[in-house]
């Protein structure tokens, strides 16, 4: 779509939600509800964005500007209504050159692209001076209500609060969001009232004045009532991620995901997931992961902000801002902190620890070990027990840990320090220095028994 922008309200705190985030801010399969409606957004193709905030004004923009950092911002002071929100992004749409606007509510977030698009082409076709998006719904309470003519015709809209007997029956309500031809717009946003039971400045109110001065307004219906949808409490939160929760796994299903049960699986939106993977139960995965195909991710499985590559098994463990390689076997009960790098073929086995190191090829880390501020080499092997320690109180620093070294069980590598390739520790050891390459190191004091110790003690 050419010379068209929006401009989202997100300037209510949504006191019912008992928090003390803006509204916007409250998540929906991870993933704040603004975020999702600046994603469909942008998939529609409207680039060019105006977020109107409010309450807490400075946690919406620190959000926008760390994710959505080329989207303008404009300032609510008090929360007047819809219509008051777009007044207060008037430079916004003074300065921007588009000729159409679309206006959406940052807490409804199932607005499709698809819907965008749909209602544009109809307002376009039908040279509307706005065209309201609307969506048949069982139960219409609190939404405002779609007004027709007995031929069809959109005659206005009105607010729940504000409707006769006879209007509050009608099923076919607004989403909140509209396409305006922005010159209409602009003008009659200057002559809005407040003269309600709200008191409030209703951005309906400009449809209904643009149809009594004769220009032409129609409504979009949407094929998926659930566009309209926004929450009002913590139970309403909780319905749009069940929705949510529905519509991302029917999603992996149709490419090819394999759910043995969906009991305690939550997807956010950005994963993707390769054909042949099997999702089970209890498995979480969070942010923009990227998962391979033919892996095995669970059950009790948490990632983050992380890729696996193909035929990985993740088993019950936990895994944040990390590469994960192909032929990768990790856990149970292990955890991958943030910048690790596993890499092709490395097993991870129960109770271990990696934070910010690179593991290379077909090592083994088999249990109960901690690697951090690390760089392991390929087929290296980690017996029991053994520590990178990479903190001395004040400062961290690194070990290096060469191909085909062998650490011997209970081994502690005190960084800095480097393991030769071929390099073995004897099991026990407190290495401090360097280990040459083909050397075995051996830290620990020589073995003296006392005989006869046992009979005096129980004497």
């Amino acid at each position: 779509m050419e010379n068209v922008c929006a401009v989202i309200l997100a300037g209510g705190r949504g006191q019912r939600m008992m928090s003390d985030m803006p509204k916007v801010m409250m998540e929906v399969a991870f993933e704040p509800m603004i975020s999702w409606v600046i994603s469909s957004c942008r998939l529609s193709g409207v680039k060019d964005i105006c977020v109107v905030t409010g309450y807490k004004h400075e946690v919406v923009e620190e959000y926008l500007a760390k994710n959505f950092s080329t989207v303008s911002t404009a300032f609510q002071p008090e929360q007047l209504g819809t219509g008051h929100a777009v007044q207060c992004a008037m430079k916004y749409l003074e300065s921007t050159p588009a000729k159409d606007v679309l206006v959406l509510c940052g807490d409804a977030p199932f607005i499709s692209n698809d819907t965008i698009r749909q209602a544009h082409k109809l307002h376009v076709g039908a040279e509307n001076s706005a065209t309201v998006i609307s969506a048949v719904v069982p139960d219409p309470t609190g939404y405002g209500r779609i007004i027709r003519s007995g031929g069809g015709i959109m005659t206005g809209i009105v607010e729940h609060k504000d409707a006769a007997w006879e209007q509050l029956s009608v099923k076919e309500v607004s989403s909140g969001a509209f396409w305006f031809n922005k010159s209409d717009l602009i003008m009659m946003l200057g002559v809005i009232s407040n003269i309600n039971e709200g008191g409030e400045y209703y951005l309906p109110d400009t449809v209904k004045l643009l149809l009594n001065s004769g220009k032409p307004a129609g409504a979009y219906t949407a094929e998926n009532p659930d566009a309209v949808l926004g929450a009002n409490d913590r139970k309403g939160l909780w319905g749009l991620c069940e929705i949510a929760k529905k519509n991302i796994i029917d999603m992996h299903f149709y490419n090819g995901v394999e759910f043995v049960s969906v009991d305690g699986v939550i997807l956010s939106p950005k994963v993707t997931i390769g054909a042949g993977t099997k999702i089970l139960p209890g498995t979480i995965i969070k942010g923009a992961c990227k998962i391979g195909s033919h892996c095995v991710i669970g059950p009790g499985a948490f990632i983050e902000d992380s890729t696996i590559g193909d035929d990985s098994v993740i088993n019950a463990s936990q895994i944040y801002s990390s590469d994960i390689g192909s032929g990768v076997k990790i856990g149970p009960f292990s955890h991958i902190r943030p910048n690790s790098h596993i890499a092709d073929g490395v097993k991870i086995g129960d109770f271990v620890e990696v934070k910010n190191s690179h593991i290379d090829k077909g090592t083994s880390v088999a249990h109960l070990t901690y690697i951090g501020d690390s760089d392991v080499g390929k087929s290296v092997n980690f017996g029991c027990g053994c520590v990178t320690v990479n903190y001395d109180g004040k400062k961290k620093a690194r070990c290096n840990i060469c191909d085909n070294a062998f650490i011997g069980c209970n081994t502690n590598l005190i960084a800095p320090v480097t393991v030769g390739e071929n390099a073995y520790t004897a099991a026990g050891s407190t290495i401090t220095q360097n280990v040459p390459a083909g050397a075995l190191a051996i830290a620990r004091s020589r073995q003296e028994n006392k005989n006869g110790y046992a009979k005096k003690k129980w004497r």
